[in-house]
């Protein structure tokens, strides 16, 4: 009961130190701000799409209806993929300060350019779809693409100019948190490389979940299984892919090495769906079921392919590293200690030692 309140009372402390410390702040307003456009401008271009539609329950859709139908599914789908995107890098930013975690800053940059690359394929896309819908006369309002233009053209504008202030911001927090990596591993420069690899593991999963997950919404709700079975058992990977991304963390920290071993063979398994379903999507037998998403899907799927292969590689530095003293560092609860008695620098400065010597008065 002592513990949980510790950790409830380290949390509240951790998160208000956000707020008190000037780039910290900055970067989480920044972030925060960005999220909060453009999701009203998603959430705008939703409201305008779905007050323009007619009642489509009883189209007439010919010999198109998977066609038509899907296009209905893929706005709605595009917009509210992004706006979760938004949310969740909003926890992520949040626990990388709290933890301050560089890593993990500059890794939120990153995703930050991935969500420019969907923001603008998203335009050509929901463009497509308008078009097409328009074509089987389900809007009552015509006009619904002038109307949503600017806002979808607005967003990855947005985004450019975010991601050049957070790149700004993030080396000046990887400036102030360098003294965290000394504070709780020491000086040893050969520990703190071990500690940078499991921060960089952790940093992965943590992005693997979303990409993953993303891919698999746009495949369930645009694209559905060609089979009932198909539809399930991609429905149920989200549920054990979140399992298996948290047992990966946990056997990483305790650094259980037959449980590391499973976890990359499933993420070898998760590797090779990956490619089929890329492979899938440019199949011109099956194109035709693709064709609403393939451009945000091959982006998905090409992002979680290069995650999946950097995770491979890290976790098997970590799983090299095991039994090197690390586990005790990330076990141990962190010390407070005050910033004037320690050295701040992320990198091994030795001071020339001066010899001591005796004088006789």
């Amino acid at each position: 009961m002592a513990s949980k309140s510790n950790r409830t009372s380290s949390l509240a402390k951790s998160t208000g130190e956000i707020f008190t410390r000037k780039w910290p702040r900055l970067f989480f307003i920044v972030a925060a701000l960005q999220a909060i456009i453009c999701i009203a401008f998603e959430s705008y271009t939703f409201a305008q799409f779905q007050n323009g539609l007619r009642d489509m329950t009883d189209a007439d859709w010919g010999s198109h209806k998977s066609d038509g139908e899907a296009q209905l599914k893929t706005i709605p789908t595009f917009l509210g993929l992004l706006m979760l995107g938004f949310i969740y890098d909003i926890v992520l930013v949040w626990d990388a300060l709290r933890m301050k975690n560089t890593i993990q800053i500059i890794g939120l940059c990153i995703a930050n350019l991935a969500f420019l690359v969907y923001s603008a394929l998203q335009i050509d896309q929901i463009h497509e779809a308008i078009t097409i819908l328009i074509s089987f006369n389900a809007f009552n309002n015509l006009n619904v693409w002038s109307e949503v233009q600017g806002e979808l053209i607005a967003i990855p504008c947005i985004i450019s100019l975010v991601s050049v202030i957070l790149s700004f911001i993030s080396w000046k927090l990887y400036q102030e948190f360098a003294w965290d990596i000394l504070k709780h591993i020491g000086a040893d420069y050969r520990m703190k490389k071990r500690f940078l690899h499991y921060q960089v593991y952790i940093a992965l999963l943590k992005f693997d979940f979303f990409f993953f997950v993303g891919f698999t919404i746009q495949f369930l709700v645009v694209v559905g299984g060609k089979t009932t079975t198909e539809f399930i058992l991609t429905a149920i990977a989200i549920p054990v892919t979140i399992l298996i991304l948290l047992c990966a963390a946990w056997f990483t920290r305790r650094e259980w090495k037959f449980g590391m071993i499973v976890v990359m063979i499933l993420y070898l398994g998760g590797l090779t769906y990956f490619i089929y379903k890329l492979a899938r999507i440019y199949d011109p037998h099956e194109a035709q079921f693709y064709a609403p998403v393939r451009k945000s899907l091959t982006a998905f799927a090409v992002l979680t392919i290069i995650l999946i292969i950097l995770t491979i590689i890290n976790g098997m530095v970590c799983m090299f590293n095991f039994g090197a003293g690390l586990k005790a560092h990330l076990l141990s609860p962190r010390e407070e200690i005050d910033k004037d008695q320690a050295s701040y620098s992320m990198h091994d400065v030795k001071q020339p030692q001066l010899p001591s010597r005796m004088t006789i008065d």
